[in-house]
């Protein structure tokens, strides 16, 4: 699998796909050796690294927030949400700009690889994770693609409102500097 490493290189949805098509589709991208994907339908779009402003008092894996086009957005190192060896960032990484549960989030990846359909009949659920490196919570499904696996997120569980900043916070922040 070739992978691709610019945004203008993914088409994240053909306008000719069926609704079916565009559900199985996935974002997959590159956290160390591993490839992870989210649905497709659930990216607003891939974005260059850009400068992420830290809010205080916030758990280690939330870098900060970006303003994107006069929109404020909590990022989320996944490495870190992981609990995996957090690595300098360079040109390959990138922002993955998700909605999910009413919350648009960015999500720091190592590098974006590409989008792939992934049949519901090549999904399976996730095994029990306890003990191991990722907490089954954030797991919706493995997906078997040509014989690799491919560990698809929960979305949703990643963005939980409870532990990311909110609008008020940042602009406290912004009042304070």
């Amino acid at each position: 699998m070739e992978q691709r490493h610019h945004e203008d290189d993914l088409l994240l949805v053909d306008e000719d796909d069926s609704a079916s098509e565009q559900e199985n589709k996935y974002l997959l991208f590159f956290l160390g050796q591993e490839e992870f994907g989210v649905s497709i339908d659930q990216v607003q779009s891939i974005e260059e690294l850009q400068s992420i402003v830290s809010v205080p008092d916030m758990a280690n894996y939330v870098k900060g927030v970006i303003n994107l086009r006069g929109t404020v957005i909590p990022v989320v190192d996944l490495r870190l949400r992981f609990a995996m060896i957090e690595r300098e960032y360079d040109d390959r990484t990138c922002i993955v700009i998700v909605n999910a549960g009413g919350r648009t989030v960015g999500f720091v990846v190592d590098t974006v690889s590409d989008v792939h359909q992934i049949p519901r009949n090549a999904i399976q659920p996730a095994p029990d994770f306890r003990g191991g490196k990722i907490h089954e919570r954030y797991v919706s499904g493995l997906g078997m693609v040509n014989d690799e696996v491919k560990i698809l997120l929960d979305v949703a569980q990643l963005v939980r409102a409870d532990e990311l900043p909110d609008n008020g916070e940042v602009r406290a922040t912004e009042a304070k500097q």
